[in-house]
């Protein structure tokens, strides 16, 4: 029976020494960044909670889905290149399936450092005007560009389409919206918004919480995408 399911692995990516490709970086940046962060938004845990979660739960939840968001990525990405996993497995369906894996975790990093924040109210104890100012500075880029995204860049690309689809290999650059600034507004803007969270409510341990994920998102593109990317583009 003729099929039109489209399998966009690449030869060269399905490879065991591709599919751990950078990843040992990736273990020794984590070993690096959950102690560092840790350390910053110690002194500020341990009697706060909210909804009836310790400030320390909510912290180390942040750090662990940020986690296991990435190391998921990392490993369907490298898959999905190499070996077509994901289409292999549920033929056109594999971008829902995708998506349905995806999101989730991706919407509970806000969440997650919004409870840090609120179990650990006030504890950076610096001007409260300047907490504000900062907080809506970098709340506005943040939030268009995660206009832009929705409305150029779009979804299914932000999943990594161009991992499963050679039509979105094919698709230009984005340069209109945030990403006519910086070519990875996602990485660099988007993720303003957890500082945002953070300053907002004057906590310590949400600032240390977005460091961690605004540290990692880059350890991701370092050791996961930018190679993957070299790879399907041939740059």
């Amino acid at each position: 029976m003729k099929t039109d399911i489209e399998y966009a692995s690449i030869a060269e990516a399905g490879t065991v020494t591709f599919l751990f490709h950078r990843q040992w970086l990736h273990l020794v940046a984590l070993l690096l960044l959950v102690p560092l962060c840790w350390a910053f938004a110690a002194p500020a845990l341990g009697d706060g909670e909210w909804l009836g979660v310790s400030d320390e739960g909510w912290f180390w939840a942040s750090v662990v889905a940020a986690i296991v968001h990435q190391v998921m990525v990392a490993f369907i990405f490298r898959a999905q290149l190499g070996w077509s996993i994901l289409t292999r497995a549920f033929g056109k369906a594999d971008m829902i399936v995708w998506g349905i894996l995806f999101m989730p975790l991706l919407l509970a990093r806000p969440i997650l450092i919004l409870g840090v924040a609120m179990a650990d109210t006030g504890s950076a104890e610096l001007p409260r005007w300047f907490e504000l100012a900062a907080a809506t500075a970098l709340l506005v880029p943040a939030a268009y560009a995660g206009y832009s995204v929705g409305r150029y860049f779009g979804l299914d690309r932000a999943l990594g389409g161009d991992h499963f689809r050679q039509r979105y290999r094919e698709m230009p650059m984005v340069r209109e919206g945030a990403f006519a600034w910086t070519s990875n507004a996602m990485y660099g803007l988007v993720f303003l918004g957890l500082w945002s969270i953070a300053l907002f409510t004057g906590s310590l341990a949400a600032l240390a919480a977005a460091l961690f994920q605004h540290a990692y998102i880059w350890v991701h593109y370092y050791c996961t995408e930018a190679p993957d990317m070299d790879l399907i583009y041939g740059d």
